[in-house]
């Protein structure tokens, strides 16, 4: 992404402890800001804190994340409980290609065998693929890809610093061969432009074709600055649609009618490719 800037910084803490109920209490973000540019992205609200404007383009590197989390995993009173790596960045968006902090991260999970859960958009994950390997054998870790159209064009509008489809699908292929949880995130499913039945079906069927062993779903979700860019971004591409998505999204979400009709064809595609819409099974089954 052109004029990306990287601004390094130091954090009090590497790990952070949620407050909604989750199957994971604990998240952990190398990065703040995503050079992947998705324009529905909900995470924008965060750079309010650091005094930024541009969540795509001012990535902010958290430098001594490896030497906290090293602390705070040392901690006696740590219980060794299940982090999300990257719940609000990717972990792996080309910053990590330089810094290099997921290594060194992973081996720390691998010295302490803390379970973990990693969603990206990337296949630079393939990099650390022989850590992520050994973690599997000592814990249980889930490797998802996020992936919302199989149509490159579109994909290139909506998700412009991602890397293809084909590739992430490739990606989740690979990591069948560890003992990791392996998963399809379609997430967000936009209204009329990735929510056909074509789009769903090519998704559904990609992911039995890497075996993978879940494929969850989740709606656009609009809020807040979000909001704003996404309209924004709707009003420039595609005009004709910005009076049906003001209408279909008169608050944060889609309304009911549009939802029951989605789901009820997501689940019925769930059923002919015979894929699981639960990985918190997959969570207890390891960790028990």
């Amino acid at each position: 992404m052109e004029d990306r800037k990287y601004i390094e910084l130091n954090c009090e803490t590497a790990l952070h402890q949620l407050k909604r109920k989750f199957p994971y209490r604990w998240d952990l973000n190398i990065y703040r800001g995503c050079e992947h540019g998705c324009k529905y992205c909900y995470a924008v609200y965060s750079h309010d804190y650091l005094g930024s404007q541009n969540y795509y383009q001012d990535i902010y590197v958290k430098t001594n994340i490896v030497k906290q989390l090293k602390k705070e995993l040392n901690n006696p009173n740590w219980k060794g409980e299940i982090v999300n790596i990257g719940g609000v960045t990717d972990s792996y968006q080309p910053a990590e290609e330089y810094y290099k902090l997921m290594p060194e991260i992973l081996k720390l999970f691998i010295k302490h065998k803390t379970p973990a859960i990693i969603s990206t958009k990337s296949d630079l994950i393939l990099r650390d693929y022989d850590l992520i390997d050994e973690l599997s054998r000592l814990t249980y870790i889930n490797v998802a890809a996020t992936i919302t159209t199989t149509d490159e064009d579109l994909r290139k509008q909506i998700e412009p610093g991602s890397i293809s489809s084909s590739r992430r699908f490739a990606m989740l292929k690979s990591f069948r061969k560890t003992n990791a949880s392996v998963g399809l995130h379609i997430m967000p499913i936009v209204p009329y432009l990735t929510d056909n039945y074509a789009n769903l079906d090519s998704l559904f069927a990609q992911a039995r074709e890497c075996c993978v062993h879940y494929a969850l779903t989740g709606t656009l979700y609009l809020r807040g600055k979000a909001r704003g860019i996404f309209f924004d971004f709707v009003n420039k591409k595609f005009p004709y649609l910005y009076e049906d998505f003001l209408k279909l999204y008169k608050t944060g979400g889609a309304n009911k009618e549009y939802k029951d009709s989605l789901y009820e064809m997501v689940n019925k595609l769930r059923d002919k490719y015979a894929l699981s819409g639960n990985y918190s099974k997959l969570i207890k089954e390891k960790l028990k």
